[in-house]
């Protein structure tokens, strides 16, 4: 009997959600002006750094509204921002938190559907609302980390 008890258990926990819904709801999609700001701070820091990257920020919905990378960016890093970015609104938080998973040995965090499990991706949030994603890709994933944030750093201060 306990033994059933203790296998009833573990496959709960199995078959339970990778981590837990974020309580954050969404807002009405990100303008266009507002992607090119928090696109436009990103290339600004990336440049500061001397930086190759590529910025993708999708909305709500997880659509694409603006893309651009610095000239020079690896190609692989187009499709990394845009899934990075599309993460941030999918989970409604930061890449990073999927990516200490995995660095923290849990790897079902590599299965996710739709997660890109790597720093750079964070969710675009606008009177308490995520409103769209911010993807970053080109160079190291905390150096991408400090680029996302300075995108959206910028829509704060608007």
């Amino acid at each position: 009997m306990k033994s059933i008890f203790l296998a009833t258990a573990l496959l709960a926990l199995v078959q339970a959600p990778a981590f837990a819904q974020s309580d954050a709801l969404y807002g009405e999609p990100i303008s266009a002006a507002l992607a090119r700001k928090a696109s436009a701070a990103a290339i600004e820091e990336a440049a500061k750094n001397g930086w190759q990257i590529a910025v993708a920020i999708v909305d709500s919905a997880g659509e694409l509204v603006i893309f651009e990378r610095i000239d020079g960016t690896q190609t692989g890093s187009i499709a990394l921002a845009i899934e990075k970015a599309k993460t941030a609104v999918a989970y409604k938080r930061s890449t990073k938190v999927l990516e200490d998973r995995v660095v923290e040995g849990r790897m079902q965090y590599l299965k996710q559907t739709g997660a890109m499990p790597i720093e750079g991706g964070l969710p675009i949030m606008l009177g308490g609302r995520v409103v769209g994603g911010l993807g970053v890709s080109g160079v190291r994933s905390n150096q991408d980390g400090i680029v996302a944030k300075a995108g959206v750093d910028a829509l704060a201060k608007r």
